[in-house]
């Protein structure tokens, strides 16, 4: 199993930050690999990616859900992995976003992408593009606010 952790700081309150991470269909905006995002239910998603040249379709369960704290998420089918993203109040109008991803590399390409790193300055530079993209807007584009508890 792979692990992957980054972190960001944006200037935008945290309730904004959360907000937007909870409007899945929007992820094509700033992460790369991203093809799109189909929101099925409060806790259901199908995936479609590319990493490395690769396509994958999967669905994903968010396992936990806590408002202006956390979204917690494993796949269910395809790909194997999961993750958690936190918020952390830096200042009124400043927040910490942390990914964490753990997931199992599949194939040749996938492997040596995870031996090289690519992973890891993938998920931070479209932490930056997250970073560019709630910052540009006025508000978020969205809000989902229930709370999802814990397994």
């Amino acid at each position: 199993m792979s692990q992957v952790i980054e972190t960001i700081d944006v200037d935008v309150p945290i309730t904004e930050a959360y907000n937007q991470w909870t409007q899945f269909e929007s992820f094509p905006h700033f992460l790369s690999f991203v093809e799109s995002i189909t929101q099925q239910d409060d806790t259901h998603s199908h995936w479609k990616v590319k990493i490395g040249g690769v396509e994958r379709e999967f669905d994903t369960l968010i396992t936990e859900q806590h408002p202006d704290e956390r979204v917690a998420w494993k796949s269910i089918d395809g790909t194997t992995h999961a993750g958690v993203v936190t918020f952390h109040k830096l200042a009124e109008t400043t927040s910490r976003v942390t990914v964490q991803i753990d997931w199992a590399p599949e194939g040749l390409v996938e492997k040596a992408g995870d031996l090289l790193n690519f992973d890891e300055r993938a998920i931070k530079s479209d932490l930056k593009h997250f970073k560019e993209f709630i910052e540009s807007r006025p508000a978020e584009t969205g809000a989902w606010r229930g709370d999802v508890p814990r397994d």
